[in-house]
């Protein structure tokens, strides 16, 4: 009975959108129904969304039109947050999930139960948020003070940093799922239950959306490599290039392909390349190779393929 994400970085309301179309895509249970989403803007703006049914494929609608994204300024907030389960929740839905220029609290199960001092438990996390607690300590104060609350919560916000905690009744549920990851300012966590795969499904929406917070590194140029370049045994996957760009060496930690013919990934993933002994970058695509006698045949069926590679950080 519902999932919930959140998530820090450059793109974050892009990321939560996407980990929820995944998490609806692979998983079943109580999915794909209502979803409330927020994001804050770097300026302190919140940003709202909600659906009742069909998750991702209403959340978001252009005119007449639906299944789209969040708008661009919506897709690039750094703070964003949903929670989402099966149809038709009691109204309104921007109780299950609260915001404000402090951050946002989502979560699993019942986020918005009454806490001991008579106010919803989300709501209590985002108030200790906006008298200055981080993430992590508001909802250590929050669930301390009601161990039984049934309710699971992800917090974040600008200086706070982004935090999950189940209470004591939900940790004891046989169908809880959960992962968080994070890496400098990016961060993503999610919580569910009653959707399944229950462990396995959580660590793979997380990922999706690290993977939109943390992208790919961005190519910086291309070696041509072309039939006939020979191949050389090395300590170290590499290709080296001349002033044109063109390769004039790749080298292998591979012995096994420098004698007889060979379908084999001759130029690896991640592969140096290099010029007048300087590094340009690494190798972000790799080719299928045919090599003969330490020689390259053809390269992904063509006789000229061009490699992108990224600096590396």
């Amino acid at each position: 009975m519902t999932i919930g994400i959140g998530a820090t970085g450059p793109n974050a309301g892009l990321a939560v959108f996407r980990a929820l179309a995944a998490a609806e895509a692979v998983g079943t249970g109580a999915i794909g129904g209502f979803a409330v989403f927020a994001a804050l803007s770097a300026e302190g703006r919140v940003y709202r969304a909600e659906t009742q049914r069909g998750g991702t494929a209403t959340l978001f609608t252009d005119g007449e039109t639906t299944g789209t994204g969040p708008r661009p300024e919506i897709a690039a907030a750094p703070f964003a947050a949903l929670m989402s389960s099966g149809p038709d929740r009691p109204l309104p839905l921007d109780q299950f999930l609260v915001a404000s220029e402090a951050g946002l609290v989502t979560g699993h199960r019942l986020p918005n139960t009454p806490g001991p001092d008579g106010r919803p438990t989300n709501a209590s996390v985002l108030a200790a948020m906006a008298n200055g607690k981080s993430a992590a300590q508001a909802l250590s104060v929050a669930i301390d003070s009601d161990p039984d609350v049934d309710a699971g919560m992800i917090a974040l916000g600008p200086g706070r940093g982004l935090a999950a905690l189940n209470s004591r009744l939900v940790a004891a549920r046989p169908d809880l799922g959960g992962a968080t990851m994070s890496r400098g300012e990016c961060a993503v966590a999610v919580l569910h239950n009653a959707i399944f795969p229950a462990a396995e499904l959580a660590p793979l929406v997380a990922a999706v959306a690290f993977h939109i917070l943390v992208p790919p590194p961005v190519v910086v140029g291309h070696a041509v490599i072309r039939a006939g370049t020979p191949i050389a045994l090395a300590e170290a996957h590499r290709v080296t290039l001349g002033s044109d760009g063109v390769a004039t060496l790749v080298e292998t930690t591979e012995s096994r392909i420098l004698s007889g013919r060979h379908v084999c990934a001759a130029i690896y993933l991640g592969a140096m390349v290099v010029c007048d002994g300087k590094l340009l970058g690494r190798t972000v695509m790799e080719p299928n190779v045919l090599v003969e006698d330490g020689r390259i045949l053809r390269l992904s069926g063509q006789s000229v393929v061009r490699i992108p590679y990224a600096r590396m950080e």
